[in-house]
């Protein structure tokens, strides 16, 4: 018997998936003992090639990152592959995880996942408490089955066959390995690579969408990491004390949110921009606010280490070494 367990890591080049690879092999977990694939290698809709793959590698446990995000335009833009790729990721992972024995496995979801009013700050009950965001419904919806999904093969397979199956709803994050598309990034990545070519071809504006007034709550995504890796190592009496049959995820967040005018002007800061912020109002906000309730995993003995004004200083440095344009 080897003394490490062996992991799947779904989504290892991802934002969360590379730092859970990190943060596990920063635990002492043998890199050789950390399974991997990219999309090319195994396409996660595919059924039959999942259970074909979870069939010849029987991993111990399982940390599903794998998902199609993006942003408010990505998600106005193909909400039927933001829906369709993200239950059959999730119900193809999920099941063959169990008919190959998996006992352990750790989903992350999304605070989208909450109402668009949902009181703030939103904890793990308000789920299903009111309608959803309109922009990113389809997302939340395959995030809110993936849950469920969750809970019922524990429900069923708990305690015949030992199925305990966990899931993490993280706030808005970023950091190395963030995907910087000028369309389909989230906002910080997409803010970070306006106020780089802004500085770099000299412009008096950057133009922001929307009034600036959401409030947002954003963590580090080696932050996050630690929390999965945490979360998943629990106690089962620990976890299951703090969560039910019916409500087994939990709250993943910093605890602080800040304006969208003041997350622009810190990102313009780390950049180091020193142009004029505009904002187009006839572009959409999205949700007036989204703060997490993050008590639970607080009480876990789980807190964050890097701040906002750190974090994109990380964020940018990553920018400029993976993704920021040579100079002709």
């Amino acid at each position: 018997m080897n003394a490490f367990p062996k992991i799947y890591v779904a989504g290892h080049r991802g934002l969360v998936g590379s730092a859970i690879v990190r943060q596990l092999v920063a635990n002492g977990q043998p890199l050789d003992r950390i399974v991997g694939r990219t999309h090319d290698e195994l396409n996660l809709t595919d059924q039959a090639a999942v259970r074909a793959f979870f069939a010849r590698e029987k991993p111990d446990q399982v940390y599903l990152a794998a998902a199609k995000v993006g942003g408010i335009y990505a998600n106005n833009t193909y909400p039927a592959e933001f829906i369709y790729d993200n239950l059959m990721v999730q119900a193809n992972v999920v099941d063959a995880a169990f008919l190959n024995g998996v006992r352990k496995l750790l989903f992350l979801g999304s605070s989208c996942i909450y109402p668009k009013l949902a009181p703030q700050p939103m904890a793990e009950g308000a789920l299903m408490q009111g309608a959803l965001e309109p922009t990113n419904e389809p997302y939340a919806m395959a995030k809110i089955a993936g849950i469920k999904l969750c809970e019922s093969y524990n429900r069923q397979y708990g305690s015949s066959h030992g199925v305990d199956y966990r899931s993490v709803m993280p706030t808005n994050l970023y950091g190395p390995g963030d995907n910087y598309h000028p369309q389909n990034s989230h906002v910080i990545p997409a803010l970070i690579r306006r106020f780089h070519e802004a500085k770099e071809e000299g412009a008096a504006q950057v133009v922001i969408w929307g009034t600036g007034t959401p409030r947002r709550e954003f963590l580090y995504v080696d932050d996050m990491a630690s929390a999965c890796v945490h979360v998943m190592n629990l106690p089962k009496s620990a976890y299951d004390n703090n969560t039910s049959p019916m409500q087994s995820h939990i709250n993943v967040g910093f605890g602080e949110d800040v304006t969208i005018a003041e997350l622009a002007r810190r990102v313009g800061e780390a950049v180091g921009y020193e142009g004029e912020i505009v904002f187009d109002t006839s572009k959409p906000d999205g949700t007036p606010r989204k703060l997490l309730d993050s008590d639970k995993l607080l009480g876990m003995g789980w807190r964050p280490r890097v701040d906002l004004r750190k974090g994109l200083a990380l964020a940018y440095a990553d920018f400029q070494k993976h993704h920021a344009p040579v100079p002709a």
